[in-house]
């Protein structure tokens, strides 16, 4: 845990008592301030008083004496319309912040020089996070990874010298983080998305620009219109931007050319590291992953060498794109975290000969806006509650099997891909469909996958079961 200092004897209102909500609250208490903490949900409340946290309703509160609201990421700051506690916190004029700014203040007031790295994007936050601190890590370095990528920021361990961060920030934290900066800020891209939270496209924008603007290196992915402008006005105001593409050549920056990431300095170009054996890191998406990462490696010290290391062990993000066994010139791949057609297409792309196991609850479009992608698929393997909406788009374009059950359709794929017996093949789940129909979640799913690929008899299995 890291305790938060910064607030000791200051009285704290905390709305939002979930996961992160609750690890924030006890933060807060461990490092002296007086937390006032409530939740919609009776028994979040009920948890957090087990815990030892002062409840109560924030609707009776005297904010006259309140020095700040933290709030969950998930309640609403802005839109569709601020939540109440947010209206009375401004009517107050209370600040209001989330855990990451708590953890930017803890920072700075403790160790202030320790290196630290903030990812955010709209696609690619999760594997590019992972990827750093696998770098890092590798590298022999004191790394704590966290935030949105599913561990809660201040329950890592406290700022000092020479301890590395890793910290996946959502829009939704960015915009509870005012005084944010990181050593290495770092922006893969934009399209649209939580503009239920936003309002706009542009003041979603604007949020995700705040992470890199407060960076003393900025690492902006440049092949988005939006990204492009962010980058040029970052640079002006005098922050020191790295360029990121993975289909254009840039002057100076990281730039994918196929598998190869290449380097451009001053006009100089060269080849800083080659993708193309690592399994892990396939595709033009991960190419701007791994661009992002050694950027930021680089930024924060590493050796190119260390750099290298690091990229050819990592192990790929649990659920996205992740090899888990091989029989001969056949692999088997779990992209469970694909729930929908625009997350299924990366791996799609990747591979040039599939076995398709897709299917799931369907989300809204189908599978229509992957027919580019059909040509590639020997055979769709089809489960779930989409299975037959899944074949009348498939049609006669690609042959499928309603193999109806993941096992199922496991066991016919790896049958189908031995007979063909022709070079390299995948075997590939990437449902674009939600799992709720037969799993509880998408990583029951993949657990499922791994479990079904391990009991084929010859499978070599790359991850443990």
């Amino acid at each position: 845990m890291i305790p938060v200092t910064t607030f000791k004897g200051k009285t704290v209102a905390l709305f939002g008592l979930g996961g992160s909500g609750l690890a924030t609250a006890l933060a807060l208490a461990a490092g002296g301030a007086e937390v006032i903490a409530w939740d919609d949900s009776a028994s979040s409340v009920e948890n957090a008083s087990s815990a030892g946290i002062r409840t109560g309703d924030l609707r009776r509160l005297d904010w006259k004496a309140v020095d700040a609201l933290v709030l969950s990421p998930g309640v609403p700051l802005t839109h569709p319309k601020p939540h109440w506690s947010a209206e009375l916190a401004r009517a107050a004029g209370v600040e209001i912040i989330g855990d990451v700014e708590l953890f930017a203040r803890e920072r700075r007031a403790h160790a202030p020089d320790c290196p630290f790295v903030a990812i955010t994007g709209t696609n690619g936050k999760s594997t590019t996070t992972a990827l750093i601190a696998h770098i890092l890590k590798a590298s022999g370095r004191d790394t704590q990874l966290g935030g949105n990528i599913g561990t809660a920021v201040l329950t890592l361990d406290p700022p000092k010298a020479g301890r590395f961060y890793v910290v996946e920030c959502s829009s939704y934290q960015i915009d509870l983080a005012p005084t944010l900066n990181p050593s290495a800020g770092i922006l893969l891209n934009l399209t649209p998305d939580h503009l239920d939270r936003h309002g706009s496209m542009e003041h979603y924008a604007d949020v995700k620009e705040r992470l890199v603007a407060g960076s003393r290196t900025a690492l902006v992915g440049v092949d988005d219109s939006f990204c492009e402008r962010i980058a040029d006005r970052v640079e002006r105001a005098g922050t020191k931007v790295v360029r990121i593409s993975k289909r254009n050549v840039l002057a100076d920056g990281i730039y994918a050319d196929g598998p190869r990431l290449i380097l451009a300095q001053g006009g100089a170009t060269r080849v800083i590291a080659d993708l193309s054996p690592i399994e892990t890191l396939r595709g033009a998406h991960n190419a701007q992953n791994a661009a992002a990462a050694v950027a930021a490696c680089l930024a924060v010290g590493l050796s190119e060498d260390e750099i290298r290391a690091g990229l050819a062990s990592f192990p790929g993000l649990r659920h996205r794109m992740q090899p888990v066994g091989r029989k001969g010139e056949t692999l088997f791949v779990n992209d469970s975290k694909a729930t929908n057609a625009d997350a299924a297409a990366p791996a799609l792309s990747s591979f040039e000969r599939i076995y398709w196991i897709a299917g799931g609850v369907p989300k809204e479009g189908g599978i229509s806006s992957l027919g580019a992608f059909f040509p590639k698929i020997a055979k769709a393997y089809l489960i779930g509650e989409a299975a037959p909406a899944f074949a009348a788009t498939l049609g006669e374009a690609v042959p499928f099997a309603m193999s109806g059950t993941l096992e199922r359709a496991v066991q016919d794929a790896a049958a189908d891909a031995e007979r063909e017996g022709n070079g390299p093949v995948a075997v590939l789940l990437s449902p674009a469909c939600a799992s709720f129909d037969q799993y509880k979640n998408f990583e029951v799913r993949g657990d499922a996958f791994v479990k079904h690929v391990s009991a084929l008899p010859g499978v070599s299995m790359l991850v443990e079961v």
